[in-house]
Parts: C-alpha cells; sequence; structure tokens
C-alpha cells in the first residue's frame, strides 16, 4: 500500500523535525545520553510521537535491546496488548531467567493460554516484568520506546510504571510520550510518577507564528500568502498537525481565501478528518468505522466482520493519509489516534452499533466479543449480562481488576431488575474490582450509586462496607455510616458481622483503643458463626488474637487456638493477617524461638509455594526477627534486606520493612544505613497516621542512636514510644522490647530516677506475663542503675545472672550486652578490675559468634579509651554550694570532674557514658547554672569555698 509520507515513518533527519523544538530536543538528547529517561508530553498533534521516533532513531542503535509499544484509544480496554509489544518478541529470551511463578504469570499474560496466577497473587505479573528487563539489562542497556501512554491499556500501564520506578541502578531508559490538555495537567503528573526518578520531563509546546510559516514551508507550502499563514497559525492555536492539514487543505482548494476573509475549511482536526472522508466510498468509511471500532484491527479482522474488500479499501485510506501502514505487523493502523476518535464520534449511533455487532462475532478474545456485544446492544438483556459478567472474570482473572470493573458496569447496565445475581450486585463486583485495581474513587461512587437504589439489606451492607474500605486511614470521615450500616444489617448475624469487624478497625484506627478493638472483633466472630460465615468469623478471631496479644491479654492463648481450629479457609490459613501469624507472634513473645522459627519457616515455605508476595514480605521479616533475637546477626540482616528489597519492589510493607532492617544494620550491618532506614520508617508511619508502626519506628530509631553512641536522642525516641504506647493500651514489653534500651540510655545521660520508673513498670507486666528474656534484660538494665548510684558489688552480680538466663533462653545478642556491659563495668570499679587487655575478651567472643559488627567495634573503642582513674565523689564544697542543689546526679559528677580539671573524654570515661553525654550534661549544667562556661563552674566552687 501507498501511504502518504505525511503519515509515514519519518526519514532521517527531517528538518521539520527540529523546527520550534531545537533546545527541547537537545535537552532530551542530553539526558539520553547520560543514561537518563525522558518523557515528552504536550496536547494531540504537538509533535509528541515525531520526535520521540527522531531520538529513538538515534539512541536506539546504543541500545542492546529496544522495545517499543504504541497503542491507540481503541485497544486500551484490553489487558496486556501493549506488553505483549514490549515483550512478546523477547519473551523466549527472558522465560528462562524468570523464578517459575513469575515466567508462568508472564506467559499467561502474553499468551492469553492458561490460568493465571494472578488470581492468587496479584503482584506475580508486576515482579515478572521487572524481572524480566533486569534480565534484558544484565545483557547490555535497554531502550524502552512507549508512545501514547494515555492509551495504554490500565494493566500494561500499572506493570510498565511499577518496573519503571524500581529499575534504579540498571542500564535500563524510558523514552515515553504522552498526550497531556494543560501544563499542570493531572494525566502528565500520573505518567511521571509512573517513570524512573531521574526521568526528565519535556512539555512540547506550540509553535509561534515563524515557526508555522516555517514548517509550512518546509512541507511545499511556502506560497501561501502571509495573511494566510497568520490566520493558520491562530486557527491551528500553533498546533503542528492542525497547522500541517489547514495548509494542505488550502494548498488543494482550487479557491484560496482572499486576504482577511476566514479559512475556507473547519478549525478542529475532526472537522479535517471529516473533509477528506469526504474523498472516500461509503464502503471505505465503513470499513475505516469498524476498523475504529475493533480493539486492534487487521484485515483478518475486518474480513470477519462482513468487510470484503478491506485491503483494497484500507489502501485508498492510506493514500489519503488516514492509515499508516507497519511493514513488520498486520494490523490496520490510523496514522493519528484523533482520526479514528474523529471518524468514530461522527459516525451516527446506528451504524457504530452495526460495527460492533458485526466484532461481536468476528473479534477473537472473549472480552472484545464481549465488549463489542454490549455495545451493539440497547435496553436490558440477561444473556449479554452474563457474557459481559463471564468476560469480567477473565478479566479479574488476567490480573486486569479495572477492566473487569468497567465490564462488571457494563454487565450491570443490560441486567434486568428482577435478574439473579441482579444489577446491584453486578455493581457491587464491580466496585470490589475497582478497590483491587487501587481505583477507590470509582468504587466509592458505584457504592454510593447502589446506596441510592438498593433495597435489599445485604446489597446494601456491602455497599456500605466498600465505603468505609475506601476511605482507609481517613475513616473517621464516614462515622455516619456505621450507623445506617447497622439499621440495614438489622437482625442478621452475617451481615452484623461485617459492620462489627469494621467497627474493630476504625476503634484501633480512629480511637487507638485496644480494648474497644478486642470487643468488637470479638463480638464480630460471634456473629459470624452465627450467620455461617466462616472467613469473617476466622479473620475477625486473628484481629482478636493479635490485639489481646499486644495487650497482653490473658485470653490470647485461647483466642488463637479458636482461629487455628478446623475448618480453615485457604486464603486465612496461611495469611499475613490470619491464626498462624498470630500463632507466631504469640511464640516469639513467649520466648518460644526454636518452635518460633519452626512455625515461620513453614508459613514463609507455603507462602512462596504460592506465591503470595505480600505475606513471604510478611514472614520475611518474622524470620529475621527471630533470628535476631537468637543473635545471628548476619543472617537477620540478609533476611531483612530481602523484606525490604521484595517491600518495595511490589510496593507493599516498606514502613515495617524499613523498620525491621533498620534493626538489624544497627546490631550487624551498618548504623548510618540503620538510623536512615528507621527516620524513613518514622516518616512514612507519621505521613501514613499510622501509629502502630509509628511506635516500632521510633523503637528502632532509638535502638539505632543507642548503637551509634546517642543516648540523649535514644531518649527522645523512646520516650514518644513509651508515651504511645500507653496511649494505645499496648502492655506486653515483649511487643517491641525497647523497655531496657531506655534505660540504659536513660542512666547515660544521668537519669537513673526516671530509668528505675521504666524498669519498675515494664518488670510488672513481664512478670505478669512470664516474659523472661525481657526480665532479664531489664535485670541488665538495673544493674546500671545500681552502678550509677555506687553499688557496684550488687551491679556486677546482677550483670552475670541476667547474662547466664539470656544465654539459656537463647538470646544470643543480649547475651552479648550483658557480658560488654559488665566488662565495663569491672574496668570502672573503684577498687579495680581485671587488666583492660582481657576484660572484653568475653564480650569479643560473643559479639564475634553473633556477626554483631556495630557491637564489636564498640568493643574495640572501649578497650583503647584511655584507662579511668577512680570515679571521684562530689566535693563538700560543690555539695554545699547553693547554685548547685538543683541539678541532677549525673550533672553533679560532671561538674566535680570540670572541677578537678578532666577532660570531656575523661570524665566520659570515668562515669562511663559518651564524650556527646558529656558535652550534653554541660551544656544543661550550664543553662540552668546561668553560666558560659566550665572556668565558670571552677569561679563558683571557689566563691563558696572564700566564703
Amino acid at each position: 500500500m501507498t501511504v502518504r509520507r505525511d503519515f509515514q515513518e519519518p526519514a532521517r533527519c527531517r528538518p521539520d523535525l527540529l523546527i520550534g523544538r531545537e533546545e527541547l530536543f537537545a535537552a532530551a538528547r542530553d539526558q539520553l545520553g547520560s543514561g537518563g529517561s525522558v518523557l515528552l508530553h504536550g496536547p494531540a498533534g504537538i509533535g509528541k510521537s515525531t520526535v520521540l521516533r527522531a531520538l529513538a532513531e538515534e539512541y536506539g542503535a546504543a541500545a542492546r535491546t529496544v522495545l517499543r509499544c504504541s497503542a491507540t484509544e481503541s485497544e486500551s480496554h484490553l489487558p496486556f496488548l501493549a506488553l505483549a509489544d514490549l515483550l512478546g518478541l523477547v519473551l523466549d529470551d527472558v522465560s528462562p531467567r524468570l523464578p517459575a511463578a513469575q515466567r508462568t504469570a508472564l506467559e499467561s499474560a502474553l499468551t492469553g493460554r492458561g490460568e493465571s496466577s494472578l488470581q492468587r497473587d496479584g503482584l506475580a505479573l508486576r515482579l515478572a516484568v521487572l524481572s524480566a528487563l533486569r534480565a534484558l539489562a544484565a545483557r547490555g542497556p535497554v531502550l524502552v520506546v512507549a508512545d501514547d501512554l494515555q492509551w495504554l491499556d490500565p494493566a500494561s500501564a500499572e506493570l510498565l510504571g511499577f518496573a519503571a520506578r524500581r529499575l534504579e541502578g540498571t542500564p535500563v531508559q524510558l523514552l515515553c510520550a504522552v498526550r497531556t490538555e494543560g501544563q499542570e495537567s493531572q494525566e502528565y503528573d500520573r505518567h511521571l510518577r509512573a517513570c524512573p526518578p531521574d526521568t526528565l520531563a519535556v512539555r512540547l509546546g506550540p509553535l509561534n507564528r515563524t515557526q508555522v510559516a516555517k514548517l509550512l514551508d518546509h512541507r511545499g507550502h511556502g506560497s501561501l500568502p502571509r495573511s494566510t499563514v497568520r490566520e493558520i497559525h491562530r486557527t491551528s492555536g500553533g498546533n503542528p498537525l492542525f497547522a500541517l492539514e489547514l495548509g494542505r487543505a488550502l494548498a488543494d482548494s482550487p479557491t484560496p481565501p482572499r486576504p482577511g476573509e476566514p479559512l475556507p475549511v473547519p478549525t478542529s482536526l475532526r472537522a479535517l478528518v471529516l473533509s477528506r472522508l469526504d474523498m472516500l466510498s461509503v464502503e471505505a468509511r465503513r470499513t475505516l468505522l469498524v476498523a475504529s471500532a475493533g480493539a486492534r484491527p487487521t484485515p483478518a479482522l475486518l474480513h470477519a466482520a462482513g468487510r470484503e474488500n478491506a485491503e483494497a479499501e484500507c489502501a485508498q485510506a492510506a493514500e489519503l493519509g488516514l492509515l499508516a501502514t507497519e511493514p513488520d505487523a498486520p494490523a490496520v493502523r490510523f496514522a493519528h489516534p484523533l482520526i479514528s476518535a474523529a471518524l468514530y464520534a461522527e459516525a451516527p449511533a446506528q451504524e457504530r452499533r452495526a460495527a460492533h455487532a458485526a466484532l461481536s462475532t468476528a473479534a477473537s478474545d472473549p472480552i472484545e466479543r464481549a465488549r463489542h456485544l454490549a455495545l451493539a446492544t440497547t435496553g436490558t438483556d440477561p444473556e449479554v449480562a452474563a457474557r459481559l459478567a463471564e468476560a469480567a472474570a477473565l478479566a479479574r482473572d488476567r490480573g486486569a481488576p479495572s477492566v473487569a470493573a468497567q465490564l462488571g458496569l457494563l454487565a450491570a447496565r443490560h441486567t434486568p431488575a428482577d435478574s439473579a445475581p441482579g444489577p446491584e450486585e453486578r455493581r457491587l463486583q464491580a466496585a470490589e474490582d475497582a478497590i483491587t485495581a487501587g481505583d477507590l474513587d470509582l468504587a466509592r461512587d458505584i457504592a454510593r450509586e447502589v446506596l441510592t437504589r438498593a433495597t435489599v439489606p445485604a446489597d446494601r451492607v456491602r455497599a456500605w462496607i466498600y465505603v468505609i474500605d475506601t476511605a482507609g486511614h481517613t475513616m473517621a470521615e464516614v462515622d455516619a455510616v456505621f450507623p445506617q450500616a447497622l439499621a440495614d444489617a438489622g437482625d442478621d448475624p452475617r451481615l452484623l458481622a461485617l459492620v462489627h469487624y469494621q467497627l474493630a478497625w476504625r476503634a484501633l484506627i480512629v480511637e487507638g483503643d485496644f480494648t474497644e478493638a478486642r470487643e468488637a472483633a470479638a463480638h464480630a466472630a460471634e456473629l459470624a458463626e452465627r450467620g455461617g460465615d466462616r472467613r469473617t468469623e476466622l479473620l475477625s478471631l486473628a484481629f482478636q488474637a493479635q490485639t489481646e496479644t499486644l495487650m497482653g491479654h490473658p485470653e490470647a492463648p485461647r483466642t488463637i487456638k479458636r482461629a487455628l481450629k478446623e475448618p480453615q479457609d485457604p486464603m486465612v490459613a496461611c495469611h499475613h493477617n490470619g491464626a498462624g501469624s498470630a500463632r507466631f507472634r504469640w511464640l516469639v513473645m513467649g520466648d518460644q524461638l526454636t518452635e518460633a522459627r519452626a512455625t515461620v519457616t513453614a508459613l514463609l515455605r507455603e507462602v512462596r509455594r504460592r506465591g503470595s508476595v505480600e505475606s513471604e514480605v510478611h514472614f520475611l521479616r518474622g524470620l529475621a526477627e527471630t533470628e535476631l533475637h537468637a543473635g545471628h546477626c548476619g543472617r537477620a540482616l540478609e533476611l531483612a534486606r530481602d523484606s525490604l528489597r521484595l517491600a518495595r519492589d511490589s510496593g507493599i510493607g516498606e514502613t515495617a520493612s524499613a523498620m525491621l532492617t533498620s534493626l538489624a544494620e544497627a546490631s550487624g550491618g551498618d548504623v548510618d544505613r540503620a538510623l536512615a532506614l528507621a527516620r524513613e520508617a518514622v516518616e512514612h508511619a507519621e505521613e501514613d497516621g499510622d501509629q502502630m508502626y509509628l511506635s516500632r519506628a521510633l523503637a528502632a530509631l532509638g535502638y539505632a542512636q543507642l548503637v551509634a553512641g546517642d543516648p540523649a536522642g535514644t531518649v527522645r525516641s523512646l520516650r514518644r514510644v513509651r508515651r504511645l504506647e500507653l496511649d494505645l493500651g499496648i502492655t506486653d514489653p515483649a511487643r517491641g522490647r525497647w523497655h531496657g534500651d531506655l534505660a540504659e540510655a536513660l542512666v547515660r545521660i544521668g537519669e537513673p530516677a526516671e530509668a528505675q520508673d521504666v524498669i519498675d513498670a515494664s518488670r510488672e507486666h513481664a512478670l505478669r506475663l512470664g516474659r523472661e528474656s525481657v526480665i532479664a534484660v531489664l535485670d541488665r538494665a538495673q544493674a546500671l542503675v545500681r552502678a550509677a548510684h555506687g553499688d557496684h558489688e550488687a551491679a556486677v552480680a546482677q550483670l552475670t545472672s541476667a547474662q547466664d538466663r539470656l544465654a539459656k533462653l537463647g538470646y544470643g545478642l543480649e547475651e552479648a550486652r550483658a557480658a560488654f556491659a559488665l566488662a565495663q563495668l569491672r574496668t570502672r570499679r573503684p577498687e579495680g578490675g581485671p587488666r583492660r587487655s582481657t576484660a572484653y575478651d568475653e564480650a569479643t567472643r560473643l559479639f564475634r559468634r553473633c556477626r554483631a559488627l556495630p557491637w564489636l567495634r564498640q568493643v574495640d573503642e572501649a578497650r583503647t579509651a584511655p584507662e579511668p582513674e577512680p570515679a571521684l565523689a562530689v566535693p563538700d564544697t560543690l555539695d554545699g554550694l547553693d547554685a548547685l542543689a538543683g541539678l541532677a546526679a549525673m550533672e553533679r559528677q560532671v561538674a566535680a570532674l570540670v572541677m578537678e580539671g578532666a577532660t570531656n573524654r575523661e570524665i566520659a570515661s570515668r562515669l562511663f557514658v559518651s564524650v556527646k553525654t558529656v558535652e550534653a550534661t554541660l551544656t544543661r549544667v550550664y543553662r540552668k547554672l546561668g553560666i558560659r562556661s566550665r572556668v565558670d563552674i571552677v569561679r563558683l566552687a571557689a566563691a563558696r569555698r572564700a566564703k
């Protein structure tokens, strides 16, 4: 077929490629040359595709692999078409390098054959695409060229964006173009967020009059009068495609307009398309209409739809520049999406329905057939509705819930009111699909629509539940929904169970009240049991068990046993919020590390077999936590990093994984990275309003600060944790295990009284719950308080006992920390202790066994610190100084040593604190006494002596 020059693939370095685009083209070229990505955006016809093809031609040669896709509006409803364009030709190459679950998901999506695992694991395909791109990048640079992103089917767009955001550090570059209408377009923001972080956004704006004139001249229309060119510029708005179309129409017109007269052509591309359509035969226009209605029209599809002369009619359209040919592809493509859209929009409704009716039998894909059948049908039709519902289920299984939601809405529209299932039930299924797809606004709108007309209580309650679900952390904003949902549920226990399960979450998220949350969950479980809803019963019991465990409630073991009874629901059994997870948490908090490790390992194995990535992230964290308690810091760090990598790849559980990895880094890796991860987790938890994980993230930050030698920072962080958990009603000290760290840090900054208060309050709950490891850690902290008061003999005895008990319980890292504290205390005893060269041998051995590198560095620093001199009592002159009477004990000791001429480093060594702590203490002393320097302390004491 012959194609007009305007719509052919551009020749190399065509002059008009750079007219008005020189600076933008250079910026994009530099960005690609430096290894970055580029997103071109602007309105339709502005020249994005032209610039994109030129850049792809220039830089495609440098890439080992070039992946291309160019979508159209008519195919945007079918899942994975763009993905097939990108990866179809390399599938055989990358498949052997993918994990089995990912390979199965990818092959199923691209071929449409076989049962996709996405119904069980919505993330398998996302990770498969990411792995495929990484595999290609391992062999050399990859350039992904994607035109018309706005027409990508939602499934492909989501997958491409998911991968793009996670390809940092790999030689994969994106060169994309998307239609946007305004400078501040929300669509532009959405597409930019789906690009790699180093993406340069290049907006192509309108050409000025001089540039339009130059463009027309390059295209052979330079003989037009200036006034006409000015009018072309005004009418086209500087859009190069519109300007060229206007120029062509005027050049072909036998009677060009006179100066001052309006252009004898329409002012929009749709009108231009229609004027060119007049040159087609009636049959050719019908063929193009069928092509515009199809998702991916081919000559074969057009033949099957009854267009017997499709090739000749398409050739005629190509001659007029309406179609573009692709030598390597059989698809019939319009030269510009707007041409297809204009053609379809201008066709009479009856002709459009006829085109869809023909395609409803000609299309090979069942989803496409069902869509065409719906668009060809008016009014309700149970058979059409059933086929649409089946197509929605197929789209759901293929991992395209947004397509399933749209098909579900079509099914509801064609469902008679007296059918079973009825239209409202199908709308509610569409709402559920929309929630899965992340389109919460659509789901909420559907639910609200159902509520305006539904009368069946089950439909209304389900709709209320979706309204609540879509509120997320803003559940307080839908408080008025709960009374209405309860009213609609009436006395139906099955419906009431759904509402009370949501009330349990409300109590936790909105009120931060564990007691109320527990009671609501228990009531929901009871109602679900009466109503025969085993799934809601199990979810409620698991929620209740988790809540009771964190509260330190005595009923927690019994609730866990109830949640583990048969019959089990497969979805709940190994789910990260299910009973198995609740039991694991109980074992960890109860010091049963061996059984906890076996339990979480079995859960991890099962979820990996099922391909459940979200649960895998969760149980990787659980196993890492168990290994960390056991003192296997290297193994814990490896597992935690795996969890964080998978969390970031999948976008699930990033805050929790960052928190756990911070703990592992502070114990066995890099302390600076531990601090950064903990602060990241705190920031995310605060942004989300998640008080539960905020307390855990702050606990991780406090621990990292302690390891980094910043006890004052530890105190600030862990004081917040203490307040948060008190407000939340969390009493079990085994939940976060931060209490000993807070007490130790308080001793270091000279606040032994507060440290004692923390120890006493925590010990009471630990004794009640039988948390032996927590008690041993509190004893370690208690020994430090005793040492701060000068009772060294009792402190040594208590540390020795704590170390022995921690060793028997299997807490290797805590055992090593007790040995370290014991060595420090012995080298600082007034009557002297073992030689410094040997005092730390035991701590070194234990930390090395744990592979606790940050702690080993602390031991080395302690070995090389100056030999401590006997601790000095506070001089009588200082004791009697009225001005110093308001100082804390640590502040008085530091002031006394300053009086004796000790340096900050010597003070730190003598008082078993860091230099930073000494500096901070002196700052407080200066502030309290109203002085400015160390010399002023000596002057105050000297003045007292002189009296």
